[in-house]
């Protein structure tokens, strides 16, 4: 149930946070932003060496408030490492099989980087609970939804990269799950944070409303 569960909230919110904050302080502020505005989901990147610490500072802090989870996971000991310290998400770059069977085990959603469409496929095949689109989303843009989801129409996808309010209706109609926010969510005051969560929470509910069968 624990997987099905946070699977089914970040579906529901459909946007996240990317965060390199390099104290629990700032992440914090970055934190209630997103609360506010409706977006409580963060992925807290492992680009820095003490995500784990702030991971586990954020579940202490905010609880159920908020989905925290690790991003830029590249290999299973930092996968378990996260988890260990409340992570309730996987993202990474890369699919790397050895994460895939560590978050099935821990029962904690997996976003693998997806290349091509049979990495895809296989990480899907070892309980992968998205895919990412990315990196080579920079490069194909929303279009990558369609030409994953036109083969295997029920592959979830998670897209980040060049998504702002002004095309984020674009990567929707191209049918991604979740789209990953960087600057938007991460950068200025909270309120400042709050607004534009505000305003993507509000193209995602009237997109969702539009296209409701």
């Amino acid at each position: 149930m624990k997987k099905m569960n946070i699977t089914k909230k970040m579906v529901e919110v459909g946007a996240l946070a990317i965060v390199r904050a390099q104290t629990l302080e700032h992440a914090c502020e970055i934190a209630e932003g997103c609360i506010k505005g409706g977006i409580p989901v963060m992925e807290m990147s492992y680009t820095l060496n003490n995500a784990g610490r702030i991971i586990e500072g954020l579940s202490e802090k905010y609880g159920e408030e908020l989905c925290v989870g690790a991003g830029t996971v590249l290999d299973s000991e930092t996968a378990r490492h996260a988890i260990l310290h409340g992570a309730k998400f996987i993202i990474a770059p890369n699919y790397n099989e050895d994460v895939a069977k560590t978050c099935n085990r821990y029962q904690i959603p997996y976003a693998p980087g997806c290349t091509s469409l049979t990495e895809a496929v296989d990480a899907l095949s070892l309980g992968a609970a998205f895919i990412k689109a990315f990196p080579i989303s920079d490069f194909y843009g929303s279009k990558l939804g369609k030409v994953f989801k036109t083969p295997i129409p029920d592959m979830p996808i998670l897209a980040s990269g060049g998504i702002t309010l002004d095309n984020l209706h674009v990567w929707l109609e191209s049918k991604v799950d979740v789209c990953g926010f960087g600057g938007l969510l991460t950068q200025g005051s909270s309120e400042d944070i709050a607004e534009n969560a505000r305003k993507i929470r509000e193209i995602i509910d009237d997109f969702r409303k539009r296209t409701a069968k």
